[in-house]
């Protein structure tokens, strides 16, 4: 769920980022070749994202650490505290995680707390949602924050994780449903936060519409626990492997943000993806540039490039254990049902995600009986379908927030 009404270039990119955050996924991959090391982002600066070494003696939702931050002139009403947590990778290892927590002054005790996934294309640290609410760099700031003030104002607390994770893996879907629901259960053990008993819901657009879309197909197995009355999401990329399978080779003024998703999922599956072995000079030239940068860094230096200026192998498509990862990461194919009701939105034409995806999950999701509200949005693209539910989205998490029945269409 986008909170902004403005249109502008940075928009354009990160929607032009979801139709292309794969298209390279499959590329690069051979197995006959020796695996190098992924190519990790540097050590955040900031030591309080640093995992202890207690941390597997923890489980999945587990404090490990608190603060309050400075007062944000994007929230003037608020207090503002980042978590740190503990919740899982994509391989089931243990990871320290973070969220931001957002404080309203006219939150009650168990009101209702609102998880936002934030849209975040990029591999550098210093681009996750808690660092770039605080940064002195004009070019980063995040634009849409104080649109979050809609849900501030009902009284309701918001979290906003950081859902790429510590190593920043761009391309990670279910990872990111992972990271949403382990901070959820993370704020609700802070008793200052007043959220113990709190409803919870959900929401995001686009690639955080991803994560949220996954955190609700998740939590029935993953959180079960949670009291999630509903979530709300549109534009999401339902197949990444059709996706990939669409895009094309041809130059394109996007291509560096499908190239920082190659790079992000061979962080998240180092035993299965291997990008950096085979890249040629160019290559390695982009990810030297990307892979501790932000959205404009990866536009730059991928501005009408494309895969096979990367690598000189020519059989870059053929792994298929890189279209198994693909698959994995694509809602369409998870077996999974949420269990919680699902407000989405679309454009019944997008350009930049397979819409016969979206029917066909939410096809599936009507057949299991889930109370759903499916809107067609009257737009012909994927950007201005974003703000178009919105004010509809919040409105149906308020009733069901408050128990009262939801217009439905299956």
């Amino acid at each position: 769920m986008v909170l902004s009404m403005g249109v502008s270039l940075r928009r354009f990119v990160r929607a032009t980022a979801i139709w292309l955050m794969m298209a390279l996924a499959a590329a690069l991959v051979v197995p006959s070749h020796a695996a190098a090391d992924p190519l990790m982002p540097g050590p955040d600066p900031d030591p309080f994202y640093a995992a202890p070494p207690d941390l597997d003696a923890h489980v999945n939702g587990d404090v490990l650490k608190m603060r309050e931050k400075p007062w944000h002139v994007y929230f003037p009403t608020s207090r503002v505290f980042e978590v740190l947590f503990r919740s899982t990778d994509s391989e089931g290892k243990a990871i320290a995680a973070n969220t931001t927590y957002i404080l309203p002054s006219n939150h009650t005790p168990d009101a209702p707390l609102f998880s936002y996934q934030h849209i975040i294309n990029a591999l550098g640290t210093k681009c996750k949602v808690a660092s770039k609410l605080y940064t002195s760099d004009p070019m980063n700031l995040i634009l849409e924050m104080p649109g979050l003030n809609l849900a501030l104002a009902r009284g309701w607390a918001v979290t906003l994780p950081d859902h790429l994770g510590p190593r920043m893996s761009y391309g990670a879907a279910q990872l990111g449903g992972q990271i949403t629901l382990d901070s959820i259960r993370a704020v609700r053990k802070v008793p200052e936060f007043m959220v113990t008993n709190s409803q919870v819901g959900m929401g995001g657009y686009s690639g955080g519409g991803m994560a949220t879309a996954w955190a609700a197909a998740l939590a029935p197995t993953y959180a079960p626990e949670l009291p999630i009355v509903g979530a709300a999401y549109g534009g999401v990329p339902m197949s990444l492997t059709k996706m990939a399978r669409a895009l094309g080779t041809q130059p394109h003024i996007a291509f560096g943000l499908a190239a920082i998703a190659l790079l992000g999922l061979e962080r998240e599956y180092p035993d299965r993806i291997d990008v950096a072995s085979q890249l040629n000079s160019y290559g390695r030239f982009l990810a030297d540039w990307v892979i501790n940068g932000c959205t404009n860094e990866a536009m730059f230096v991928g501005f009408y490039k494309s895969a096979g200026q990367m690598t000189d192998r020519q059989d870059y498509m053929d792994d298929p254990a890189v279209w198994q990862v693909l698959d994995e990461n694509s809602l369409e194919l998870y077996p999974g049902l949420p269990t919680t009701p699902v407000f989405e939105w679309h454009s019944p034409i997008d350009g930049l995600i397979p819409v016969d995806a979206i029917d066909h999950t939410l096809g599936r999701y009507c057949a299991a009986g889930l109370d759903l509200f499916s809107m067609i949005t009257p737009t012909p693209d994927h950007l201005s379908a974003a703000p178009l539910g919105m004010f509809q989205a919040l409105d149906w998490l308020e009733r069901k927030y408050q128990g009262l029945p939801t217009a439905r269409t299956c």
